[in-house]
């Protein structure tokens, strides 16, 4: 999808480093000397272009990696198992609930940026905002445990500038 965009320009090495920071175990996503451009798009979250790849995206209070950027890491920080039943809701920008997560882990504490995968190959489908504890997740039979941000398909998935 190719989108219109209102702001475009490179960031300055302390603004990188300040990116690097928030990102904790996902910093390597940046590596040295890589050109990072924020592009601010009409109709989605600001964009953060690593080499001209879409890795990172401003939420409301943080920047967290894109999909793609998660595809490439060889370790998941707070890594959400969905049973496969909830995946064609969840590919569709659904709320994750409860009662289709099969395991959490037990860090991820309300507020975490989380990573959904499937149960069968553990391929990420979404990033979400944790609404409850990873233990709660996975012990209540009912409601919201998880706000979805960015998922398989959505405008940030098929982004082309």
């Amino acid at each position: 999808m190719i989108m219109k965009t209102k702001k475009r320009n490179f960031l300055k090495n302390k603004k990188i480093k300040e990116i690097k920071n928030q990102l904790g175990i996902y910093e390597n996503i940046i590596p040295k000397k890589s050109q990072v451009e924020y592009i601010k798009v009409e109709d989605m979250p600001d964009i953060y272009l690593i080499d001209g790849k879409p890795l990172l995206m401003q939420t409301e209070d943080k920047i967290i990696p894109t999909l793609k950027a998660i595809l490439n890491e060889e370790t998941i920080e707070n890594e959400v198992v969905v049973d496969m039943g909830a995946i064609n809701f969840v590919i569709k920008g659904a709320d994750i609930m409860s009662p289709g997560i099969v395991a959490a882990q037990d860090t991820i504490t309300e507020g975490d940026t989380v990573v959904i995968v499937d149960e069968q190959h553990h391929k990420p489908l979404a990033i979400g905002t944790a609404l409850i504890t990873g233990p709660e997740m996975v012990e209540n039979n009912k409601g919201k445990a998880i706000k979805n941000l960015h998922y398989v398909g959505d405008p940030i998935w098929t982004l082309e500038i």
